[in-house]
């Protein structure tokens, strides 16, 4: 048999990473190049990605048998490639060393790469503008198979949970109406934690990096309309262990934590948090601190290139007696669910409420609230070409 080029090599390894995650990419030539930009001349490190073929998380020794390397080259080629944002190598609950192999984004390639203090290099502008020519074909791959999609996106979960805003921008809490909800006896759920605090409380390991969002649109000259602040991406337990070991972020403490929160919410920022497996049940591995115009979520959602989908426990209520049409609300409003109506008075598409209390937060007249209950938000991105 004759021996693999190096460019097949590079090709291969991009077919086993773009198949990971919830986001699956076609394999361009785009990200072909973006896997040669980001590994190099290593083809060692090449067929180690390829070893994770069949599965994507595994143990030393299973990662012996698939990879046919040697423990040490292991840990040399993983500790690597853990730098470079491909692979996550942190002990399980049990402290069994795991390998995972990373996917483009959400959470992975794209995220880790801009996490971290950026220089404003060529080289990073040119990753840069590799996600963004990757994103395009992702968009185009949606838009030519839309109809054959729209299922597929319908079963899917919930990729983020936002956990909303608690105060106006004058520091009185936003009002919360409770719904009571009865839960059968046999029905075992625990409701998420629902503010910034409660989350940041449950961890002993907490590490803050760079917005990835804010950087890279920063990187392709696109300037942050919201002007906000930008290290304020967290991670926390293993996934700050990992973050903070790679260089992508720094440990901080309860206290810095909250307090640049808190800056956040000022700011305008939505917060959303991340679990793992999109299973709410399980705690919390991140929160993002998201604007308006920056953020790849909501971005590729406009874009047309995949739905919005997320999880909430609030909904923003209206007070039509107090509304006076200013139109503030529909400026913050991340997913413009709000417009003003034939009498000059706010309405929300409850559709396409996040529940983020951003809109309560800057309301001048106090006029909206958040009502309690589970929701899921569904939204497809719009259709760019004709059926």
């Amino acid at each position: 048999m004759a021996k693999m080029t190096l460019s097949e090599k590079f090709k291969r390894a991009a077919g086993v990473i773009c198949r990971q995650g919830l986001v699956q990419f076609p394999v361009t030539d785009t990200a072909v190049t973006i896997i040669q930009r980001v590994v190099g001349d290593y083809p060692d490190e090449l067929d180690l990605i390829d070893a994770f073929r069949e599965k994507p998380s595994q143990t030393m020794d299973q990662l012996v048998v698939s990879s046919g390397f040697s423990e040490g080259a292991i840990i040399r080629l993983t500790d690597s490639l853990a730098k470079k944002g491909l692979v996550f190598n942190q002990p399980s609950s049990k402290g069994v060393m795991i390998y995972r192999l990373l996917p483009l984004m959400m959470v992975g390639l794209m995220e880790y790469k801009f996490m971290g203090v950026l220089t404003g290099s060529e080289a990073e502008k040119e990753l840069a503008m590799l996600f963004e020519r990757l994103l395009a074909e992702l968009r185009d791959q949606t838009q030519d198979h839309y109809d054959a999609l729209v299922p597929r996106f319908a079963a899917a979960p919930a990729v983020d949970r936002t956990v909303p805003a608690k105060q106006t921008a004058d520091g009185k809490a936003i009002r919360i109406i409770p719904i009571d909800q009865h839960l059968d006896a046999s029905e075992e759920f625990v409701l998420p934690s629902q503010t910034v605090e409660a989350i940041i409380n449950k961890f002993e390991d907490i590490a803050v990096g760079h917005c990835f969002c804010r950087q890279r649109r920063s990187l392709l000259g696109d300037v942050c309309k919201t002007n906000a602040p930008v290290e304020n991406c967290f991670s926390f337990g293993k996934s700050a262990r990992h973050t903070s070991a790679q260089g992508f972020a720094r440990k901080v403490t309860r206290g810095e934590a909250l307090k640049i929160l808190k800056e956040a919410e000022q700011a305008g920022l939505i917060h959303k948090a991340f679990h793992p497996g999109s299973r709410e049940s399980n705690p919390e591995t991140s929160i993002c601190n998201c604007c308006k115009d920056c953020c790849d979520t909501l971005r590729i959602w406009r874009d047309g290139t995949l739905p919005m989908i997320n999880s909430t426990y609030h909904l923003s209520v209206i007070d039509r007696s107090a509304c006076t049409g200013c139109g503030t609300c529909m400026e913050w409003c991340p997913t413009d669910a709000i417009a003003l109506d034939e009498d000059g008075v706010a309405q929300r598409d409850e559709g396409a409420c996040l529940g983020c209390g951003v809109c309560a937060r800057f309301c001048p007249e106090s006029a909206i609230s958040l009502k309690t209950g589970l929701r899921k938000v569904f939204i497809l991105p719009p259709r760019l070409r004709g059926a």
